[in-house]
């Protein structure tokens, strides 16, 4: 399987800071995910109109170099009624290596601006010939909740079917903004936090865990004051171990991915924020450019 393909796995994983790792679905309806501060709308760390820019980079031995970006944008509007966010997250490999495994990757999220509850889910995939379109719909008010999936690969067809739907349940995207609003100052260093999520067919146990403060340097961006987190990732013919990810956040309101890496069975995956806009709050952890 591809390098570059993981690479954008581990953008995917990251962006919610909790690498994913397939089990059986064991968080229970009344779980308390992970500690968050108030989720009113006024009180998130983002608002409207938030960019992040990335880029995608890979080393191993004398290999050192920069194979794709990804921007995550987010807005507000209306779904089926209710006050909303829409965002959208979106990669590619660089011209220069499209020639040896494209990769595009599209996710959306609709989630709601109260609360976070997330109302919607779509995916357009092509990695080197690979597609996969996925569509999922949170249905809350049924009697048993559950997640209406309609998922279409390349290698399977299309298939509609329900999934398992708890309080602890996001989609990547959503994931990745309900993490930034955690309460750090009550997260327990080294306590293991699991929440799920859905992608293709399964539903996922996604893990983090808080390892304390760091000042870091990344470039193009400068000297950042971070909070580090390790977390789960898949074993398997790629990655090399259960728990070699880190995500460093800015240590701030903002709690902004700056910087995240994971060792593969062959060299090192890596990303780091090149750009932002549209911030809620001043990126105050950013010390030195």
């Amino acid at each position: 399987m591809s390098v570059i393909k993981h690479i954008f796995v581990l953008l995917c994983t990251c962006m919610a800071a909790m690498p994913l790792h397939a089990q059986e679905n064991t968080v229970s309806k009344g779980t308390s995910c992970v500690p968050v501060r108030t989720t009113s709308e006024e009180d998130l760390a983002f608002r409207s109109g938030e960019r992040m820019d990335f880029i995608l980079h890979y080393k191993w031995g004398s290999i050192n170099t920069d194979v794709g970006t990804a921007t995550v944008t987010l807005d507000s509007l209306t779904f089926n009624g209710q006050k909303a966010f829409k965002c959208t997250a979106s990669g590619r490999t660089k011209k220069f290596f499209d020639v040896f495994f494209k990769v595009r990757e599209n996710f959306s999220s609709w989630f709601t601006r109260e609360g976070m509850r997330p109302l919607k889910f779509t995916r357009d995939t092509y990695e080197g010939g690979y597609e996969a379109r996925n569509t999922y719909l949170y249905k809350w008010d049924a009697a048993e909740p559950y997640i209406a999936a309609d998922v279409y690969t390349s290698k399977m067809g299309q298939k509609s079917m329900q999934l398992p739907l708890t309080p602890c349940t996001y989609d990547l995207p959503a994931l990745f903004f309900f993490a930034r609003n955690m309460d750090i100052e009550n997260v327990e260093p080294g306590k293991r936090y699991p929440m799920t999520f859905a992608i293709d067919e399964e539903i996922y146990n996604v893990y983090f865990i808080l390892h304390g403060r760091e000042t870091i340097k990344v470039k193009g961006l400068g000297t950042v004051n971070t909070i580090r987190f390790a977390a789960k990732l898949l074993e398997g013919e790629v990655f090399k171990g259960e728990e070699d990810m880190t995500i460093w956040v800015s240590d701030d309101e903002n709690r902004l991915p700056v910087y995240f890496e994971a060792p593969l069975r062959v060299g090192v995956a890596a990303g780091r924020m090149s750009g932002y806009g549209g911030l809620k709050s001043p990126f105050t952890s950013l010390v030195k450019k």
